[in-house]
């Protein structure tokens, strides 16, 4: 994958379950790399949601060139703004209701940017997290050829 590659913007959703009166999130899901999310009562969606009004494969979100849509596969239906829908595009922000009276869901979408140093970065921490590998050994002291030119070693004793 080449640098240019790796800056390419990427398309990440996160569905946002609310609780039922306050209308604030109670569960996130995050998605950056599936071109399909199912949300429904089966084990197999990527999100599962225990309802008895929701069906085990209610709502798929398909990843398009122009951004998601939002698809209704569930027999109880999916509303926007009190409306059955049956497909429409995502816009950042949309709240849908899974059924006439089931759970509502908020979509954000962004943009980002694929950041290869801070990429890089986290994966040396779940390393650091998980364990060494033999690929990337920890130093267990450093000598003076393991720094930069300008760099002095301090408490070193130096010969004058």
């Amino acid at each position: 994958m080449s640098i240019s590659e790796n800056l390419k913007p990427v398309n990440v959703i996160t569905l946002s379950l609310l609780h039922p009166l306050h209308k604030t999130p109670v569960q996130h899901w995050t998605f950056d790399q599936e071109s399909v999310i199912r949300v429904g009562r089966s084990s197999d969606n990527n999100v599962i949601l225990y309802s008895a009004v929701v069906s085990r494969h209610h709502v798929e979100i398909l990843r398009t060139d122009h951004g998601w849509r939002v698809k209704n596969i569930g027999t109880n239906g999916t509303y926007l703004d009190g409306k059955r829908i049956d497909e429409v595009p995502v816009e950042d922000g949309i709240i849908m209701r899974l059924a006439r009276s089931g759970p509502n869901i908020q979509i954000h979408t962004t943009r980002e940017k694929r950041d290869p140093l801070k990429e890089l970065l986290n994966s040396r921490r779940r390393e650091d997290l998980h364990g060494h590998d033999d690929l990337h050994p920890v130093p267990t002291a450093l000598d003076a050829d393991d720094l930069p030119h300008q760099a002095t070693l301090i408490g070193e004793d130096n010969p004058s």
